[in-house]
């Protein structure tokens, strides 16, 4: 069940932590200098009912002001924080999985960091990232890609769903077709059943399973499939010490090694 959110504060923390968080900051230092600069007019005085009016209306907005020109850039530097904070995570969830041999690796998180980890593979490609996550009113989606003017739909499948059916993709391309996306993935650190791939066909759709997920994320980590890992050399099984490779220099078995 997600955090329930408390009004323009919680909406405008949340915006903040999903942008880059220099974008917090410099919204931070505009909020104080515009606000500040508000809360310091003079009021000025009024006489006619006219002019009491827009005296009042200044007076709220100066008052609105100077209580704000510290509130808000306090929420945008909040939301920078877990803008900074949260990048970081998803970064070193990329490069933990990505540095795993297999896709068991994705077995091991929970739904939560499988939908942070797909979000942030497809930001290392070049794609804006829209998380939206937990299905509901969205129709399943749990990312909304933006790349070159076009807008692509993401639903992640994970954890408890080892096997994606084909109710899943049709499920995904009807919001597509609704919602007049140009394209979706659906992500799974499983597979896919045969009906499902079927489906997806030519409907500019593309089912991506664990194998092709753990690709994607070594290339964009730049790892080298096969690459080559240390040896510890094998020991002596009398004294312990590590066993030397030597070649045979004399004797009959010259070249040889042993």
């Amino acid at each position: 069940m997600g955090r329930r959110k408390n009004g323009a504060a919680d909406a405008l923390f949340e915006l903040f932590a999903l942008l880059p968080w220099w974008v917090g900051v410099v919204a931070a230092i505009v909020s104080y200098l515009v606000l500040h600069k508000i809360a310091g007019m003079p009021i000025g005085k009024g006489a006619t009912p006219a002019e009491l009016s827009g005296l009042l209306q200044r007076s709220v907005f100066a008052g609105l002001a100077t209580v704000g020109q510290y509130i808000v850039p306090l929420i945008c530097i909040g939301g920078a924080i877990a803008s900074f904070f949260g990048r970081r995570k998803r970064g070193q969830l990329v490069t933990d999985v990505a540095s795993k041999p297999d896709a068991s690796a994705l077995n091991g998180i929970s739904w939560r960091e499988f939908e942070l980890l797909v979000g942030e593979a497809f930001r290392l490609r070049g794609y804006t990232v829209d998380e939206i996550g937990g299905g509901g009113a969205d129709g399943g989606v749990d990312l909304v890609l933006h790349k070159g003017g076009h807008t692509f739909f993401v639903q992640c499948k994970q954890w408890k769903t080892s096997v994606v059916g084909v109710e899943v993709v049709r499920e995904l391309f009807g919001v597509m077709a609704a919602r007049k996306a140009d394209g979706g993935f659906v992500v799974t650190s499983g597979r896919f059943t045969p009906a499902a791939k079927d489906f997806a066909q030519g409907k500019r759709l593309h089912l991506m399973d664990g194998e092709e997920l753990h690709q994607m994320l070594r290339s964009v980590r730049g790892v080298q499939p096969g690459a080559a890992r240390s040896v510890e050399p094998p020991s002596c099984p009398r004294c312990g010490e590590s066993m030397i490779l030597r070649t045979t220099y004399r004797g009959a078995n010259v070249g040889s090694k042993f």
